[in-house]
């Protein structure tokens, strides 16, 4: 059973992509987020959109994702935010342990 999870979030701005990062990691939702500048095409409202996006990727324990999700969704700006999870298969012993401690 996977312990960990790796959660990615997309935001519209470099500011919203910091406040869900300080929140997660201050609530101790998350042991690290890492914010990144993305580009975008999707569909929205029946059309092709495009549009600058910033990615976080989310450290946490698989136990903690729904959390994660609903305090996301509560001030999220967009609508339908992306909040997906993947599973850790494997990784640094050392790191994972890390992620542990640092969400409890």
């Amino acid at each position: 059973m996977k312990k960990f999870s790796f959660v990615y979030i997309t935001a519209p701005t470099k500011k919203e992509a910091k406040r869900i990062a300080k929140t997660l990691v201050s609530e101790r939702l998350a042991a690290c987020c890492n914010i990144f500048k993305i580009e975008s095409l999707y569909w929205w409202k029946g059309k092709i959109e495009k549009s600058g996006e910033y990615g976080i990727f989310v450290k946490t324990k698989k136990s903690l994702v729904e959390k994660i999700i609903k305090r996301v969704k509560g001030f999220h700006s967009y609508s339908v935010p992306c909040i997906i999870s993947f599973g850790i298969e494997k990784g640094n012993k050392d790191f994972l342990n890390w992620i542990e401690e640092s969400t409890k």
